[in-house]
């Protein structure tokens, strides 16, 4: 039986490496694609190669790729790699990102929403727009899965990440978007909104506010904790699944119960 294939972006930490290891288990082919920026990125360190090969050394399944969201032309090349190795391509999941914040929107630095334009909005144009034809064009249209991963924050305001806010809306706004194209084609695009989960990137966002804990961000959540990776990546592999095609065009809030 052919294993279904997958391509997950941001694959190298957090919540992607968790849906990378949830796809292995559940039976995929993946190609876990990650920029690997590393520990001496700006404004804050990220995965690098060495935590990419990690992830992918212990898994049959899994083949790493170092490639740039950002770069449309690598993701071109990333779904390219997808087909030849596997000759088709059936989930995308898009978890790559980045987080800014602090301040008021009106203080906010043209430098910073230019980052979080870049990586959390155009990186899912990318990789939508490299992957989706793929898709479309294989074997079997109807089992196509675009999920990309967006944020409570892609629902309403929060308090010092005006432009954070403003590219997680964006990112809703083009899996909307992205499923009314793919009307009656069977291929499906979902958005997942996880909320406090405990990855490096939450303790960045504490790290924007004085005197602001992991813990204090959880608070915000009906179950009080803050969620796991895990979680979010079975949340995900529901919308990856072929039963997964009632939540076409809808934003799955993997919150906790967020509630302000």
């Amino acid at each position: 039986m052919t294993r279904p294939s997958a391509l997950v972006t941001g694959a190298a930490g957090g919540i992607g490496s968790a849906v990378v290891r949830r796809l292995d288990a559940e039976g995929y082919d993946v190609l876990a694609v990650d920029r690997c920026a590393g520990p001496d990125a700006a404004p804050y360190a990220m995965p690098s190669e060495a935590d990419l090969a990690a992830l992918t050394a212990g898994l049959d399944h899994v083949w790493p790729l170092v490639a740039d969201v950002c770069d449309p032309h690598q993701m071109r090349s990333a779904a390219a790699r997808a087909i030849e190795q596997w000759g088709r391509l059936d989930v995308v999941v898009a978890a790559a990102a980045v987080v800014g914040g602090g301040a008021p929107l009106w203080q906010t630095p043209a430098a910073e929403l230019d980052r979080l334009w870049r990586v959390d909005a155009e990186g899912v144009f990318h990789t939508a727009a490299a992957t989706v034809p793929e898709m479309l064009a294989g074997p079997d249209p109807s089992r196509g899965r675009f999920v990309a991963i967006a944020s409570a924050a892609g629902s309403r305001g929060m308090f010092g990440l005006g432009a954070y806010t403003m590219v997680k809306h964006a990112v809703v706004g083009l899996v909307r978007g992205l499923a009314a194209d793919l009307v009656g084609t069977g291929t499906t695009a979902v958005a997942v909104s996880p909320g406090a989960t405990r990855t490096p990137m939450l303790e960045q966002t504490a790290a924007l506010y004085p005197d602001t804990t992991v813990a204090d961000l959880a608070s915000h959540q009906l179950l009080r904790r803050v969620l796991e990776p895990d979680e979010i990546a079975a949340t995900v592999a529901l919308c990856c699944s072929r039963e997964g095609a009632a939540l076409n065009g809808h934003v799955v809030h993997a919150d906790g119960g967020f509630a302000s």
